[in-house]
C-alpha cells in the first residue's frame, strides 16, 4: 500500500479500517527498531546470527531510540504532538482524536488492501541481515522506497508551496476586487433613488410617521356630521334627553377637534372623547335610526357645505384682486415723498445725462412702462448689475402724470451707472387720443364706465362674476395699450425690447439682439403646454371672426420680455391690424379686456419663439415653479396677483426680486419699506 502526504479519513469508514490503521502505525514502529540498529553490540549479533545475544534492555532502549529518530523523519511536528498528547491523555490513538484536531486535509491513505496488511514478526536472523542491506540502499524490507526526502523532493516542495501562498495570495486579491466592484455597484445604485421616494419615510418628518396621521382627526370630523344629524332628528322627534346628550358630546367633540390638522394636533384626552361620542351615537342609532331620513339630512348639510365653499371661493377671490389692485403704503409714501422733492427741484436738475443716446440704433434699448417706482427700479437695477457693458444700455422708462414726478426723482438720485436712463409722462404724447386710438375711445364711453363703476348693473363685476379680475385699474390705463404703438414712440430705432415692471433680470440679455427673428415681429416665449394657454383660452371661437381666422389650438405665448423688430413691425403695419381688431372688439364679444388676447391676435404668424429659459414665468400664481429653471432663467416673470412687492407675495419666490432693491436709501427707510 502507498501513502501519500498525511492521512485523510472519512467518517463513515467500517470498523475494521480503523483497526487497520492503528495495526499500520504500530508496524512502522517495530520494523522501524528490528532494521535499523547501531554499529556496536547489535550489528555484532546480526552478523552472528543471533539477536538472543543482545542484552534484552539495551536492545529495548536503542530500538527506542532509533524509532523516534525515524518518525520524526516520516511525520510532521504537528502530528507527533498530537500523537504524544493523545496517547498521555487518552491512551491508545483514536481515528476522532485525528478528526477532532487541525491536520492537514491532504494526508491520505491510497489503496483498498490497508486493512490485510500485515507484518512478519517472527523473522530469522539472515533475514534481519537482508533487511539491513535493503535499509543501506533505501528500500524497506518489501522492496519499496523509504520515507526520506531527496533534494529533488525537497525542492519539488518548496515550489508547490510557493505555488500556493501565491494562489492564495490572488485568491484574496481577487476577493477585494470583488467586494470594492460590489460596493461601487451599491453606491450606483444609491445613487439612482430618487430622493423624494427617500424622503417618505424619513424618521424626522411627522407628517409622514405614517399613511394615516389624520386619522384620529377624521374620525372625529365624521362623529361630528352624524351628531348634527341625529342632533336634528332628536329635536324632530322630541327626545330631548338624548337631544341633550348629543349636543353636549358635540361642543366636547369640536374643542377637541380644534384646528387639528393631524393626530399629532390633538390633545391627549382626544381618545376619551371619541368613545363617549362613540357611545352616544350608538344610543341615537338604536332610537332614531331612519335610513330615508339620515339621508335627507345629510344631502342637506352636503348643499349647504356646498354653497358655502362657493361663497367662500367669491370672497378670496375678490379680496385677492382686490389685494392686487391696492397700493401698499409704504410705495405710496415712497411715491409721495419723490414727487414733493420733485417739484422742488430747479429746472436745470431736472434734466437726465447722455441724451444723445436715445436715439442711436447701435445701442442696446428697454422699454419699460409702468406707475410703480419701487418696481421699475428693480427691473433697472437687475438689468444693469447683469449686463457685460452697462455703457451700451439704454432705458425709456414711460408713466403717468400722476407718478413722472416720483419716476424721475428717483432715477434723478439714483441713475444706473454708465447706462443712460430718460423718464417720459405719457400724457405728453399729443397724437395719442381718442381719434386715433380705439381703445381710448372705447374707455372713454359710457357702456365701458358703466362695465366698471356701476354696482347695481347686473353684468357688473361686482356683483360677483367670474371676470371679477378685469376691473384692476391697469387696464383703464393707456400705460398698459402703449406697446401697440412702439413706433411711434421710438421712430428712429430698429430693435427695441420690452421689459413688464414685474420682472427680475438675472444674465445679460443683449443675445436677444442677435437672435434672428426670421422676418418675424415679436420675439416671445411660447406659454402653451398640453391643453393650457392656447388660444381658445383667451378669444371667444363662437365668433365666426375669431373661428374663421384663428387656430384654437395655436400656442400662446407671454408678454414682459419681447424682442420688437421695428423696421418689420412698419413694413407690416402692426398698430393697423391691431386698431382693426380693436374697433370690431368694442362690445368685448371677440376677448374681454386686457392686452393679451388682442397682442395674440395682431401678431398671429409673426411671432418667433425664444428659448424658455430666456423668459421664466408664475412667480405671481404658481407655487410649484422648478428651481433649477428660475435659476437659470434670463429673467423670471411675477405675473399673476402674488407681486412681490405686495404682502400676499410668496415668500420662496420673494427673495430673487429683493435682492435688488436699495434698502439702505433714505427715502425707502423714512417709509419703512425693509427686507
Amino acid at each position: 500500500m502507498a501513502l501519500k502526504r498525511g492521512i485523510s479519513f472519512e467518517k463513515n469508514r467500517s470498523k475494521g479500517f480503523h483497526f487497520s490503521v492503528l495495526l499500520f502505525v504500530f508496524l512502522c514502529v517495530l520494523v522501524s527498531v528490528v532494521f535499523f540498529f547501531g554499529p556496536g553490540l547489535y550489528a555484532a549479533a546480526a552478523d552472528q546470527g543471533d539477536i538472543s545475544a543482545v542484552p534484552n534492555k539495551q536492545a529495548a532502549k536503542w530500538r527506542e531510540w532509533q524509532t523516534l529518530q525515524d518518525l520524526k523523519s516520516l511525520f510532521s511536528k504537528e502530528v507527533l504532538d498530537v500523537i504524544v498528547s493523545i496517547t498521555n491523555d487518552t491512551g491508545p490513538l483514536s481515528l476522532d482524536n485525528f478528526r477532532k484536531n487541525n491536520l492537514s486535509a491532504s494526508w491520505r491513505v491510497a489503496g483498498s488492501e490497508t486493512s490485510n496488511a500485515t507484518y512478519e514478526l517472527n523473522q530469522s536472523t539472515t533475514h534481519a541481515r537482508k533487511e539491513k542491506t535493503m535499509a543501506r540502499e533505501g528500500k524497506s524490507s518489501d522492496g519499496r522506497a523509504q520515507w526520506s526526502d531527496s533534494p529533488t523532493q525537497q525542492t519539488r516542495r518548496q515550489l508547490i508551496e510557493k505555488r500556493r501562498e501565491k494562489r492564495a495570495a490572488k485568491l484574496v486579491k481577487l476577493n477585494d476586487e470583488v467586494i470594492v466592484e460590489l460596493e461601487n455597484a451599491a453606491i450606483k445604485r444609491s445613487s439612482s433613488v430618487e430622493l423624494a421616494v427617500l424622503g417618505k419615510y424619513s424618521i424626522w418628518r411627522k407628517e409622514n410617521e405614517n399613511e394615516n396621521a389624520d386619522y384620529t382627526v377624521r374620525l372625529i370630523r365624521d362623529q361630528i356630521i352624524m351628531a348634527r344629524v341625529y342632533l336634528s332628528i332628536a329635536k324632530m322627534k322630541n327626545k330631548l334627553e338624548l337631544y341633550q346628550e348629543l349636543q353636549s358630546r358635540l361642543k366636547e367633540s369640536q374643542r377637541a377637534l380644534g384646528d387639528a390638522t393631524s393626530d399629532s394636533d390633538l390633545d391627549h384626552s382626544a381618545h376619551e372623547k371619541i368613545k363617549a361620542m362613540g357611545q352616544v351615537l350608538s344610543k341615537a342609532r338604536a332610537q332614531l335610526y331612519d335610513c330615508k331620513l339620515v339621508t335627507g339630512k345629510l344631502r342637506a348639510m352636503l348643499q349647504t357645505a356646498d354653497e358655502q365653499v362657493r361663497r367662500m371661493k367669491k370672497q378670496s377671490t375678490f379680496l385677492s384682486q382686490l389685494a392686487a389692485k391696492t397700493m401698499p403704503n409704504g410705495i405710496h409714501c415712497l411715491s409721495m415723498r419723490l414727487t414733493i422733492d420733485y417739484n422742488l427741484l430747479l429746472l436745470e436738475k431736472r434734466k437726465f445725462p447722455r441724451s444723445e443716446n436715445l436715439e442711436n440704433p447701435s445701442l442696446y434699448h428697454y422699454a419699460l412702462f409702468s406707475d410703480n417706482v419701487l418696481a421699475a427700479s428693480v427691473v433697472v437695477n437687475s438689468t444693469i448689475m447683469n449686463a457685460k457693458d452697462p455703457s451700451k444700455h439704454v432705458f425709456h422708462v414711460v408713466t403717468d402724470k400722476l407718478n413722472f414726478g416720483a419716476m424721475s426723482m428717483w432715477f434723478l438720485l439714483n441713475p444706473p451707472g454708465k447706462a443712460t436712463i430718460h423718464v417720459e409722462n405719457v400724457d405728453d404724447f399729443k397724437w395719442l387720443n381718442s381719434s386715433y386710438c380705439p381703445v381710448l375711445r372705447q374707455l372713454e364711453s359710457a357702456k365701458m364706465k358703466e362695465y366698471y363703476f356701476k354696482a347695481e348693473n347686473p353684468n357688473s363685476l361686482s356683483s360677483g362674476a367670474s371676470n371679477l379680475k378685469y376691473r384692476n385699474p391697469k387696464y383703464l390705463s393707456m400705460l398698459n395699450h402703449l406697446r401697440f404703438y412702439l413706433p411711434e414712440v421710438y421712430p428712429k430705432l430698429d430693435k427695441i425690447l420690452f421689459l413688464d415692471d414685474d420682472i427680475v433680470v438675472q444674465k445679460d440679455l443683449t443675445g436677444l439682439w442677435a437672435v434672428n427673428l426670421n422676418g418675424k415681429v415679436n420675439g416671445a416665449v411660447e406659454t402653451c403646454g398640453a391643453s393650457f394657454h392656447r388660444f381658445d383660452k383667451y378669444l371667444n371661437f363662437s365668433n365666426p371672426h375669431i373661428a374663421r381666422n384663428f387656430d384654437p389650438n395655436a400656442c400662446g405665448w407671454a408678454y414682459g420680455m419681447n424682442i420688437f423688430d421695428l423696421k418689420e413691425w412698419k413694413k407690416k403695419d402692426i398698430t393697423g391690424i391691431y386698431h382693426n381688431w380693436q374697433n370690431m372688439n368694442e362690445d368685448r364679444v371677440l376677448w374681454k379686456l386686457g392686452t393679451l388676447p388682442p397682442g395674440l391676435i395682431t401678431f398671429y404668424g409673426l411671432t418667433h419663439p425664444l428659448n424658455k429659459l430666456w423668459h421664466v414665468l408664475g412667480l405671481g400664481y404658481n407655487p410649484s415653479v422648478d428651481r433649477s429653471e428660475m435659476e437659470n432663467a434670463a429673467v423670471v416673470h411675477y405675473n399673476g396677483n402674488m407681486k412681490p412687492w405686495l404682502e400676499i407675495a410668496m415668500t420662496k419666490y420673494r427673495s430673487y426680486w429683493t435682492k435688488y432693491v436699495k434698502y439702505e436709501d433714505p427715502y425707502l427707510q423714512n417709509c419703512k419699506l425693509n427686507e
